[in-house]
């Protein structure tokens, strides 16, 4: 392909001799195909330097899973120096094993609209360009899951919002992009010079309503792009309605060549005599108080009766988050709430506003983090409880008459969080849903039977997802099932599956297809007058008279409780364990599978006098009608003390992606070489940026150095970086049984050899009763960039306590696992359980 040539205009611009001119460019473009969620079609964060319009196509080249992630043959080639210029016409040098053709580079342009169009389904798109100089620019790209610039990963823009922003340094010279393909297969990108090393961007807001009357101020979040190489602390940010109100907060901290997503107040207004919306002025400044920048931005004004938003600060990240409210029409206290969870691509606010408000309920409509999100799953459904706990609150609701319904992906949502957690739903309704993402989304590719010896554990760490193994958890709550009879998206099919499984056992199910129906056909796929009629018709019993129950969980990490009765430890990590219970004249009945401590609540369950505990036809004698816990020794089960804090736990378990909760911070390491360092704080970015797209969040990503100033107690803590690049490492994982060097990394009392290693693992943080630390770490410069795909934040992939990999598992996905597995319940490797490849 041609390379770029850069006029005497553009080193001016590089020179930065025109960023005083007006640095505001516009290009028509569609609105995305979603609902509620424009796409970006503006850059007023700079000047364009440069808009990609050829480059090189390898299609068909990636190789997609779902458990376990893609496989990505040009990162590998990377990663191990193997990758070359590539050329039209070319073939890949190096290709996947057994892969029956080869892959050959191609020619392509961009259309009318400055977009490539269908030109990498499921592979790459290559472009270059050659700089005068060096420089730190934004790259602003479009319709791409990750892009490689001059080989350090960086996250993309799949769903094609037009949010993403990524500073990073131009090189004088030749410098190398490489795109994934995205949701769309188009792919939009340019290099824009921006206006200021530190600023706004109005892009992608969370914003509450302000309300009329209320006097507290509200949470708001903005993203501010930090295109300097140091870290921006110190940072305030002072609100100022256009009705004259103000208020400051002093925000999050930036660190170098990132953007974050940080937290500001609104002011409430005095005036309750406002117009439906006004604006506000928010104004960035230093530790000295020197102004930095300034944005206007709008807010809607709503009074408290009608449909609105509100935020709140997540114990996840504590980063701000939103959700939608259409509350009840009558204004007294102890009345039902639903929550009803949104579909692939619809915003909560369009969520809400389906429904017309009821007057005996508040219908509440969480985020799942963003409008694609976690599919209801992981941070999803940490955001759904969160959510829930919040508008109980708010509105002091009887939770008796607490109700789940959602449409689409959050009828999927619907039958996970119901069958999840049985004991929070009257009624569980899901609309035009799939029970099992996997099995909806599985293709001829995604397989869910491999001969690997490590799936086992990958599946393991996905079991929770699988919501029909959880089918009888059903039996708690009143079943609604409503689908389209011509529904072309999510087939009838899978309610009809529903349907046959619940028609074996349940006694309180409805169902419904709505003739010739398609996927949305109305407000009515979701306010559905029936289905509420039903929702009515139940409610949750008192724990005290529930006499009679099941429950299944695949992890206590994700669901524990159920009624009176609390699973603490699995004898298998992330098998099922069930619990079959029954209270029968004074006597406690228990039947029970793959559970090794538990706690009977008798003081929810409220027996009046000391029960008789036969469990697995073993009589147990309580001294007090206390909660009382008991473990299950080799088939015995004894009376025992509560779970020791520093073992697993329901609050502490594992896998690795429950380290990305509990108010967490990123550390990376800085005592390696430059290069081990600079990949190190590269994932830790990458991860943050991650983690922003797919999930609104606001990661804290600090140094080595900064954590050992003791500022982040009892927060989990996720270490980039080895015992010899992270400061942190002796002080978090000195006693680990798992120790990763340059050299090797050593397991319990096997060792493994070699500069190509990665691991991901949790371990308890032992410095606190509730935090983990969650390790991304490699051994060499090649273990660090194996580590670099971050496929934990899908919400779809399995990931137990611990992998090990060399880089080869880039290119060929589970062949290249060495060991997988789940630590013991006293986070011994002895007493694990492990797959080791020999």
């Amino acid at each position: 392909m041609k390379k770029n040539k850069v006029t005497l205009l553009l080193i001016l611009v590089l020179s930065f001799q025109i960023i005083g001119q007006n640095l505001s460019a516009q290009r028509t473009g569609n609105i995305v195909e979603i609902f509620g969620r424009e796409r970006t079609e503006k850059t007023g964060e700079g000047i364009i330097l440069h808009e990609f319009t050829e480059g090189l196509s390898l299609k068909n080249s990636m190789r997609p899973g779902l458990l376990t992630g893609g496989q990505d043959i040009l990162f590998w080639q990377i990663a191990t120096n193997k990758f070359e210029q590539p050329k039209s016409g070319n073939k890949l040098a190096v290709n996947y094993k057994k892969n029956p053709t080869g892959l050959i580079w191609e020619r392509v342009v961009v259309d009318s609209t400055g977009t490539f169009r269908e030109m990498f389904s499921r592979g790459y798109i290559y472009t270059e360009f050659t700089s005068p100089k060096e420089i730190n620019v934004l790259l602003e790209a479009k319709g791409h899951t990750q892009v490689y610039i001059n080989g350090f990963p960086y996250e993309g823009d799949h769903y094609d919002y037009g949010h993403t922003l990524i500073p990073f340094k131009l090189k004088k010279g030749l410098n190398q992009f490489i795109y994934t393909y995205g949701r769309f297969s188009t792919l939009n990108s340019k290099i824009v010079i921006p206006q200021k090393e530190l600023q706004f961007t109005s892009r992608d807001l969370t914003l509450p309503s302000v309300i009329r009357g209320e006097k507290d101020a509200k949470w708001g979040a903005i993203r501010i792009v930090n295109a300097s190489e140091k870290t921006i602390n110190d940072l305030s940010i002072t609100c100022i309605l256009s009705t004259g109100e103000k208020i400051t907060y002093n925000t999050n901290s930036v660190m170098p060549m990132a953007v974050r997503k940080v937290k500001f107040k609104i002011p409430a207004p005095l005036n309750t005599e406002i117009p439906d919306s006004i604006s506000a002025l928010l104004i960035l400044k230093n530790s000295s108080g020197k102004e930095i920048d300034r944005i206007n931005i709008p807010l809607k004004v709503r009074n408290a009766e009608q449909t609105h938003e509100r935020t709140f600060i997540s114990g996840i990240d504590g980063s701000v988050q939103y959700f939608s409210i259409a509350p009840s029409t009558n204004t007294s206290p102890k009345q039902a709430l639903v929550l009803t969870v949104h579909g692939a691509s619809v915003e909560a606010t369009n969520q809400a506003r389906a429904y017309r408000q009821k007057n005996w309920g508040h219908i509440v409509a969480p985020t799942n983090r963003r409008p694609f999100g976690f599919n209801w799953e992981d941070w999803g459904r940490m955001d759904a409880l969160e959510v829930l706990h919040e508008a109980r609150m708010l509105y002091s609701t009887d939770t008796s008459q607490t109700y789940l319904t959602g449409h689409s992906m959050g009828g999927h949502g619907s039958w996970f969080l119901g069958a999840t957690y049985p004991d929070k739903w009257a009624v569980v309704a899901p609309a035009a849903g799939y029970p099992d993402i996997i099995g909806y989304r599985r293709t001829g590719n995604d397989t869910l039977s491999q001969p690997n010896i490590h799936f086992e554990m990958i599946y393991r760490g996905a079991l929770p997802g699988r919501t029909i193994d959880l089918v009888r958890n059903y039996l708690q709550s009143g079943v609604y099932i409503l689908h389209g009879e011509a529904d072309r998206v999510v087939s009838v099919e899978q309610a009809r599956l529903m349907r046959s499984k619940l028609g074996q056992f349940h006694n309180n199910f409805t169902y419904y297809e709505y003739p010739g129906g398609s996927h949305w056909y109305g407000d009515h796929s979701v306010d559905w007058a029936p289905l509420f009629d039903f929702m009515r018709q139940n409610t949750i019993a008192k724990t005290s008279e529930v006499t009679k129950f099941e429950f299944r969980t695949a992890s206590p990490g994700v669901s524990a409780s159920n009624y009176w009765v609390r699973i603490n430890q699995q004898i298998n990590a992330y098998k099922h364990s069930d619990i079959k219970a029954e209270f029968r004249n004074d006597t406690i009945l228990l039947q029970s599978g793959n559970i090794r401590h538990m706690t009977i609540l008798l003081s929810l369950l409220k027996p009046g006098k000391k029960p008789t505990i036969i469990i697995d036809n073993q009589a147990l004698q309580p001294n007090s009608i206390n909660d009382i816990s008991i473990i299950n020794k080799q088939g015995t089960w004894t009376i025992s003390h509560d779970v020791a804090v520093n073992e697993k736990n329901p609050d502490r378990y594992g896998g690795f992606k429950l380290a990305f909760t509990n108010n967490v911070v990123l550390v990376y390491g800085t005592t390696g070489t430059g290069e081990e360092n600079l990949w190190n704080l590269n994932k830790a970015r990458m991860d943050a940026e991650t983690f922003l797209y797919r999930g609104n969040g606001s990661f804290e990503v600090i140094s080595d150095k900064e954590f050992l100033q003791n500022k982040y107690k009892d927060r989990s803590v996720i270490l980039y970086g080895n015992a010899n690049t992270n400061k942190a490492w002796q002080y978090l994982l000195k006693n680990a049984p798992v120790q990763v060097t340059r050299e090797g990394i050593k397991l319990g009392s096997k060792y493994f050899k070699g500069e190509n290693l990665g691991t991901y693992f949790i371990y308890p943080r032992p410095d606190s009763k509730k935090a983990t630390v969650g390790v991304v770490a490699g051994t060499g410069i090649s273990g660090i960039k194996s580590v670099s795909p971050n496929n934990y934040f899908s919400g779809i992939t399995g990931f137990p306590d611990l992998l090990i990999f060399d880089i080869d598992w880039l290119k060929e996905g589970l062949d290249g696992v060495k060991v997988s597995g789940f630590f013991g319940n006293d986070w011994s490797v002895e007493n694990g359980e492990f797959r080791i490849s020999e």
